[in-house]
């Protein structure tokens, strides 16, 4: 089979390892790709900006199946598209995936459907935002509609933070028309936990649960980030929970959404909060995410190109996850300043060196290769995932990695998995 992978970051670098791995495989591509990507698959020549022109291509190429990994693609209709030439998609349509795209649209199905979430406020003129927060005394979550590339939720301690978030959102605009809308909602205390279901409508499989770490620095501090770093399976979703997330979250969210005229297919992720009512939705979002896929991936013993092909044949119910009985942690190297402003094209060392150690992978999220020398090209550069048979050893064989791989400004994280270390 030939299979075309849409994005170019660590997730992408991941799927790419994991379909490599697939017998069925006869050629894997990449658009737009990166050099990080191009030992297992090959980048497309292709305008990434053009959905039509990614159809024409994957037309020409005789493409098999195409995963797609950024959520942009999807809230704009590639698999619509893709679908309408009878090209295999595996995602959810443009309708489903208004789920990311659109937060007041996601609170307005939990909240049509009875989905345990927190308390909300929609708003469309900034006074009226801004006379709302006033008015209140705790802590506030404000969140942009529209895709803001997991920038776009500011957790308020107080009144003034949310206040300069809904000007930065709605006034300044730091992230274009996705601040047009915000979603003012009550703050939810427990902790969080992402959970990943593949589905293909009506059967719902979910995988192993994991947890992200969002804030950039240590002991969750700092900015909210696309993630500094991730670990599986996370022990805080135990079976029970996760009967009760399955019966109150993911069987009334495909159930809602058929019923609105958008069934859902593909991967959905959901963010929890556990909290002491039992576990409630944080977010949606529409794809794997990153970089959970990256710790996931490597314990998942099925094909993964499999499960995409059930999913998009309607025969999801002939598939059994099968696990690995290990652990998986990704360590997210970034580039100093990030996710604010940061240079790129510092030069990386250590990546040969690293390997050849054995149980860690490396994840290509932000880099190019200028003749033999890697250089950074993104925020967040590489993403190191060591495997183990505990969360301890899977931590080690990362962080041994992290102490190999250099470049000027190197950041990360040197708590990953901390929660779960406390509960053992």
């Amino acid at each position: 089979m030939r299979v075309l992978i849409i994005g170019s970051g660590g997730r992408e670098h991941a799927l790419a390892w994991k379909i490599k791995q697939s017998p069925k495989v006869e050629h894997i591509y990449v658009a737009p790709g990166s050099d990080g990507l191009r030992e297992l698959a090959e980048p497309v020549a292709v305008d990434g900006n053009s959905m039509e022109a990614l159809a024409d291509w994957a037309e020409q190429q005789r493409i098999d199946l195409t995963i797609v990994g950024p959520e942009m693609y999807l809230a704009l209709g590639i698999t619509d598209l893709f679908a309408k030439r009878g090209l295999p998609v595996f995602g959810p349509s443009k309708g489903a995936a208004q789920l990311e795209a659109s937060k007041v649209r996601a609170k307005e199905v939990m909240a049509k459907y009875q989905i345990p979430t927190a308390g909300f406020q929609v708003f469309t003129d900034p006074q009226a935002a801004l006379s709302y927060v006033r008015s209140q005394t705790g802590p506030l979550v404000v969140k942009a509609d529209g895709l803001a590339a997991g920038k776009g939720v500011t957790v308020a301690d107080n009144p003034a933070e949310a206040e300069k978030a809904i000007k930065d959102l709605m006034v300044e605009k730091i992230y274009g028309d996705a601040g047009k809308q915000v979603v003012i909602e009550e703050t939810l205390y427990g902790e969080e936990v992402s959970l990943l279901a593949v589905t293909d409508g009506t059967t719902i499989l979910p995988l192993l649960p994991a947890q992200d770490h969002k804030r950039a620095f240590a002991g969750d501090q700092g900015p909210n980030t696309g993630g500094m770093g991730a670990y599986a399976p996370a022990s805080l979703l135990t079976p029970e929970l996760l009967t009760e997330v399955r019966q109150t979250i993911l069987e009334p969210t495909i159930e809602g959404m058929a019923k609105e005229g958008h069934p859902y297919s593909g991967l959905l992720y959901v963010g929890l909060m556990i909290t002491d009512d039992g576990p409630k939705v944080v977010e949606f979002n529409v794809r794997f995410g990153d970089p959970e896929a990256q710790v996931i991936l490597p314990l998942l013993e099925n094909d993964l190109l499999d499960i995409c092909l059930a999913v998009i044949e309607r025969r999801l119910d002939q598939v059994e996850l099968k696990w690995k009985e290990a652990s998986a942690a990704c360590v997210v190297l970034a580039s100093a300043g990030y996710p604010g402003s940061y240079e790129v094209g510092q030069r990386i060392t250590g990546l040969s060196e690293a390997a050849k150690i054995q149980d860690l992978l490396v994840f290509h999220a932000g880099t190019k290769k200028e003749k033999d020398c890697w250089q950074t090209a993104g925020g967040r550069v590489l993403n190191l995932v060591g495997i183990g048979r505990d969360l301890p050893q899977a931590l080690a064989k990362a962080y041994q990695g992290a102490e190999i791989i250099d470049f000027p400004g190197c950041q990360y994280r040197k708590d990953i998995g901390w929660r779960e270390l406390n509960r053992q």
